[in-house]
């Protein structure tokens, strides 16, 4: 029997079973020496005495507890630290905790961290006996109202201004708990970089007895260095490579960097990964390893039914990644939340590209922005390491600056503040101040467009690009629809700096989203000054059905669509204005010139023959016809320079069917594919409207 994600986490729970029995970092791998805590805790809250299993939230059904606004909660747990870990520091470390947590083993507080998503750790050594049973309580607050602390698309009482667009809260132990054994001096914190594509930058931090004057040794493939710490515990150096391998999509090479303190057999040892790429921008263009990057993503938020923010295995978290390649997409957008670092590894070891972000608060206030501000160092430290990550967010859609920058002074310095502070953390990545739109300080000019008219987004696209305009509508409300623009000052340089959508998407069924993203994601690639875009979205979310797979990971029906090749490296651009979708031209279609263009993102030219042919409508997309029409010759077409138009003589035809579009390279492969729908064009049913609403609606015609 095959279980879904969501049963393989309640069979783990319901059966004893220790759920997240994975090592949480393999990243900063020290599975040597460490102990599990996830599984069965005693919990006390509001009245409940009950088990709960972590690391669900108190939310979730995955935890037993299954309760929505409670806003404090204990738990506690018996732990015996193996006896071979005697004369060991031992670290106690949590993966992420919402909001509050005050932790104690005995009675005694071991420390206290403030922040939903970030990951933390305490030095428990005072407070354990090797052989010895001790009990850890962590108690936690989960404020209801959420507006001035991080907290992304979780639901808050008072209800924030997207509540329509936030989900069921994720409160208590979300993420994996553990305990670890480490040398008496050891490495707390371990930064590596690679973007001189020569060699490894190794930064490392030390805690324990003695870190001043210790000798730290860092070693990846037969090649080592020796640096020492200053007073303060803190040492770096480069590792120069003699034969570097680069990290790409393409070959995802990883690099294991083993990190030790101390010659004995208390010595600490970590094994740290990451890769040699560059990410940079250049003019309008990104740039990876010294090759222009065009940015085929996709917005995922990271939930699962029943188990919220927290995926019900690591296996969810590696097929996600497999989904999104199979989906055509080179990068995730992973919206308002620190992802799990397996999934991050996961990234890291198969070539996903990712857009890692922090959560943010929803109302404007010194204090909100310095909880937001509070979260990046520990970010930049987490998960800095990790080469699939090739661009930070920080704000999204001014969420927790009151949709206010360009009317407010005081918002736009605090974005601005967000950016030189990360910036400062780390000065390897392009950084977006705010996702969206009213840049006032960014790396990148990212857009968030939704537009159900394909007309209407086809002419916003092209001016967008040409700059001719600057703003488009975005409804921020049932009732309230504001023009943003890309720019939040003045004083923002109107060229010069990549531009690329990452958000949009339209559709109230699966069959219109898959239209839409057809539709839409040509218009994008048809203007070569963007450097890409991030469609919204991955899968569903509880009530909001945007995904192009279900909340569980199923595909829909997308009536025909087949989404890599909407995001291939080579697509045809149609030059036509579709009229809805299942007819994209209405029948009966007289004989026309169907005109198109090539989009290509290839390392090297091409040249390319395009094909049509009709088919019985709803027949299969990847098919080829054996009998149909050719261009009258080859078009071609160079990298990232939409090529000269080339047409096909599309027959007529009286009943409804499919035109399959296929291009063809020098040697006779397929390397794109499109298609057109001819069908009956209804007009809409208004019968019994009020009067003056609807008079009349014309039958959409053939728009070529």
């Amino acid at each position: 029997m095959s279980l879904s994600i969501t049963d393989r986490a309640l069979v783990s729970s319901e059966t004893g079973g220790v759920p997240r029995p994975e090592y949480p970092r393999p990243d900063r791998d020290r599975s040597e020496r460490w102990l599990t805590l996830n599984g069965r805790w005693d919990f006390e809250a509001d009245g409940i005495q009950a088990d709960i299993t972590v690391p669900f939230a108190w939310e979730s059904e995955a935890s037993g507890i299954r309760r929505v606004w409670l806003e404090r909660g204990t738990y506690r747990r018996q732990v015996v630290v193996p006896v071979e870990w005697e004369g060991r520091r031992v670290v106690l470390s949590f993966g992420a905790v919402h909001h509050r947590a005050v932790v104690r083993i005995d009675g005694s507080v071991v420390g206290e961290h403030v922040g939903g998503y970030e990951s933390f750790e305490f030095d428990v050594t005072d407070f354990l006996v090797p052989g010895v049973a001790s009990e850890i309580e962590v108690e936690v607050e989960a404020p209801a109202d959420k507006r001035a602390i991080a907290h992304g698309k979780q639901r808050s009482i008072p209800r924030d201004d997207y509540d329509g667009v936030s989900f069921t809260p994720t409160s208590g132990i979300w993420q994996s708990v553990w305990l670890e054994a480490r040398g008496r001096t050891y490495a707390r914190e371990v930064a590596l970089r690679g973007d001189s594509l020569a060699g490894i930058d190794v930064s490392v931090a030390l805690q324990g007895d003695e870190i001043g004057g210790a000798v730290v040794r860092a070693r990846v493939e037969g090649v080592e260095i020796e640096i020492t710490t200053d007073a303060a515990g803190q040492a770096s150096g480069r590792i120069e490579l003699p034969e570097p391998r680069l990290w790409s999509p393409e070959d995802p090479h990883l690099y294991r960097v083993e990190v030790s303190v101390g010659d004995d057999e208390l010595a600490d040892r970590v094994v740290a990964t990451t890769g040699l790429r560059r990410i940079e921008t250049r003019g309008e263009e990104l740039v990876l390893n010294g090759s222009r990057l065009y940015v085929r993503g996709v917005l995922d938020q990271g939930y699962w039914p029943d188990t919220g923010l927290t995926a019900p295995d690591a296996e969810a978290l590696r097929r996600d990644i497999a989904l999104a390649r199979e989906l055509g997409y080179n990068l995730v957008r992973k919206h308002l939340k620190f992802e799990d670092p397996i999934w991050l590894h996961e990234a890291d070891v198969t070539g996903m590209l990712v857009w890692a972000e922090p959560a943010c608060p929803s109302r404007f206030s010194e204090a909100a922005a310095e909880a937001f501000e509070a979260q990046l160092p520990a970010m930049v430290e987490r998960d800095g390491n990790h080469p699939s990550i090739i661009i930070w967010g920080l704000y999204n859609e001014e969420w927790g600056l009151d949709w206010d920058i360009p009317g407010s002074a005081a918002r736009a310095d605090v974005a601005v503040r967000a950016y030189d502070l990360l910036r400062s953390l780390d000065d390897t990545r392009p950084i977006v101040e705010n996702s969206g739109w009213s840049h006032v300080k960014s790396d990148l000019v990212d857009w968030h467009y939704y537009e159900p008219d394909l007309a209407t987004w086809k002419q916003a696209v092209a001016d967008l690009a040409a700059g001719e305009r600057e703003t488009f509508p975005v409804r921020l409300g049932p009732d309230f629809t504001v023009d943003k623009s890309f720019y939040g000052s003045a004083s923002f340089p109107r060229t010069g700096v990549p531009i690329l959508n990452s958000e949009y998407g339209e559709g109230f069924t699966s069959l219109e989203r898959a239209w839409h993203l057809r539709w839409e994601t040509q218009e994008l690639r048809r203007h070569d000054r963007y450097a890409g875009y991030v469609y919204t979205e991955f899968s569903d979310v509880e009530h909001e059905c945007a995904g192009l797979l279900t909340e569980d990971r199923r595909t829909k029906d997308w009536g025909g669509l087949i989404p890599v090749n909407v995001n291939a490296d080579t697509v045809l651009v149609l030059d036509m204005v579709p009229a809805r979708a299942g007819a994209d031209v209405a029948t009966p279609v007289s004989g026309f010139d169907l005109r198109m263009q090539v989009s290509h993102h290839g390392r090297s030219g091409l040249s390319v023959t395009v094909h049509g042919a009709w088919v019985t409508a709803g027949s299969p997309t990847h098919v080829v016809a054996e009998v149909g029409v050719v261009s009258a010759g080859s078009v071609e077409v160079q990298p990232f320079r939409l090529s000269d138009a080339v047409s096909l003589a599309v027959p007529a035809r009286t009943d409804a069917g499919r035109f399959l579009i296929w291009a063809t390279d020098a040697d006779g492969a397929i390397v794109a594919r499109a298609f057109v729908d001819a069908a009956e064009v209804e007009a809409p049913n208004r019968r019994g409207a009020r009067e003056g609403e609807f008079v009349g609606a014309e039958v959409p015609g053939e728009q070529y």
